[in-house]
């Protein structure tokens, strides 16, 4: 879990130096923004991998923001821990209904919260750190990062390999090129929409001997999708 990166979206600077310590203590990389504003401009810089969401924020409430987040397709997937002194059950059902993925009330232990990060980058990761995806045979080790195919090896490069990940960990669903360049090289990496063809061609090149090349589909005028219903 260690360098992940969380953006601590809070509008008590006192709050944030806190937070921040003990986010940098456990190994994590920290992003501070004060306002929904400021936390827009610091998810463009990088793409966290978590967000710790304050309830009560001037202007744009972080449930507001959470909301906003959710309902966009490049950022949907990023984990949202709303935190606030709101403690009532109508409340805390208010905010997981935005789409938050854990909740937690004020005043927080630290351990409590590491602990609550912890388990939500877990639920987070394709598969689960210790997971093995597998489809009719092809199987993706998350933990070593290794496929098998009918128990014998696939070599893949490390782009074929984060491509093959987030396939099988999305099936029957369609993405373009730019939601793959996305979510697999990353939103300030800047590569043009082909790259993600030249890709795909390795992956299917080094799936085709064991029959699973056909797995990944085009989707014309779309984009790529993984199913094993061909």
């Amino acid at each position: 879990m260690q360098n992940k990166l969380i953006l601590v979206v809070e509008d008590e600077a006192a709050i944030r130096e806190m937070v921040r310590f003990a986010l940098t203590r456990a190994e994590y990389r920290v992003a501070e923004a004060g306002s929904a504003q400021e936390a827009r401009l610091r998810m463009a810089d990088e793409r966290p991998d978590l967000i710790l969401m304050d309830w009560m924020m001037p202007g744009i409430s972080g449930v507001e923001l959470t909301r906003e987040l959710k309902g966009s397709a490049s950022n949907r997937d990023i984990p949202v821990i709303m935190v606030t002194a709101r403690a009532e059950e109508e409340d805390k059902i208010r905010g997981l209904n935005t789409g938050c993925d854990d909740y937690v009330s004020k005043p927080f232990s630290f351990p409590e919260l590491l602990a609550r990060i912890q388990a939500v980058l877990r639920r987070s990761m394709p598969g689960g750190e210790e997971e093995r995806l597998a489809v009719n045979g092809l199987e993706v080790d998350a933990a070593s990062q290794r496929v098998t195919a009918q128990g014998q090896p696939v070599k893949l490069g490390p782009t074929e390999y984060r491509l093959l990940h987030f396939f099988v960990s999305h099936p029957e669903r369609v993405y373009t090129r730019e939601q793959v360049l996305d979510r697999v090289w990353g939103q300030n990496v800047y590569v043009e929409e082909r790259t993600v063809d030249v890709h795909i061609r390795r992956l299917r090149k080094a799936l085709e001997p064991f029959g699973y090349a056909d797995m990944i589909q085009t989707v014309r005028g779309t984009g790529y999708r993984f199913s094993e219903k061909y």
